[in-house]
């Protein structure tokens, strides 16, 4: 595990994943092992959505691919570059066609293995500044090879009554909790607020929009998103995506306290 310290801030990152936000005593993020999610943050990459009613199969211009929800991404390992006091640097590198193991198999999935017909590279870069922690990434890979990005972090919720606030509306927990698996959409958003015993802003960079999901009143994963895959049925998830260039794509997610 490697831990952050700086500004007064705490940040516990294991393995790549960000399982502790702590400032003046207070922790942001979902503690693994409490109810409603097994994890506190991942990445939905290179798809975003389930994908059992196309087959497992998502098309890209270099034929079907294998993918389970949310992609591969989240089943690989990241390998630790470089750390700090105040940074972590983690890095991912896919190989076109390599089979990866799929973790939902048999219990969730009938898919054993799943690929990707490109290659690329994935970085995760956490950065605690004095107004709260930034994440960065940057991927890079094969130009012309499609994809969505999603980061899903969960954040601990302390008030029954914690809502969240955009510049256009204001959103409370049981229209999240209703919106079930499909999540709650926020579209064509930058930035939010998580109103709960201690306010948090999220703001973001390259994403365009949100998606909110729970299933229970003490998490909240807020999760910024390139496009929402409930918009289209699953064997049309080509419709949403992006493609990279000859340079890396960046994304930003930073999270400031009011206190």
């Amino acid at each position: 595990m490697v831990q952050l310290n700086a500004f007064g801030k705490t940040v516990k990152i294991d393995a790549g994943e960000l399982i502790g936000y702590e400032f003046n005593s207070h922790e942001y993020i979902h503690q693994k092992g409490s109810p409603g999610w097994r994890n506190s943050d991942t990445e939905m990459f290179p798809i975003i959505g389930p994908t059992v009613e196309a087959s497992y199969k998502v098309e890209t211009p270099r034929g079907m691919a294998v993918q389970d929800q949310h992609g591969l991404l989240r089943e690989m390992e990241y390998d630790l570059i470089s750390h700090s006091d105040s940074e972590a640097f983690y890095q991912k590198k896919y190989e076109a066609g390599s089979l990866i193991r799929n973790s939902k198999y048999p219990e969730k999935s009938s898919k054993e293995q799943l690929s990707w017909p490109y290659s690329f590279k994935f970085q995760k870069h956490f950065k605690i500044a004095e107004a709260g922690l930034e994440i960065e990434f940057h991927i890079s890979g094969e130009e012309g090879m499609p994809f969505m990005l999603g980061y899903h972090p969960a954040f601990k919720l302390y008030s029954q009554n914690a809502k969240l606030k955009t510049a256009q509306k204001s959103i409370v927990l049981d229209e999240i909790l209703k919106a079930g698996s499909r999540a709650f959409l926020v579209p064509n958003c930058q930035s939010i607020t998580l109103q709960d015993a201690k306010e948090l802003r999220i703001e973001t960079e390259g994403f365009g929009h949100f998606m909110l999901w729970t299933e229970k009143r003490n998490m909240l994963c807020i999760e910024p998103i390139t496009f929402y895959p409930y918009a289209v049925a699953q064997k049309d998830l080509r419709k949403g995506f992006q493609q990279l260039s000859t340079t890396a794509r960046k994304f930003k997610f930073m999270i400031t306290t009011n206190d």
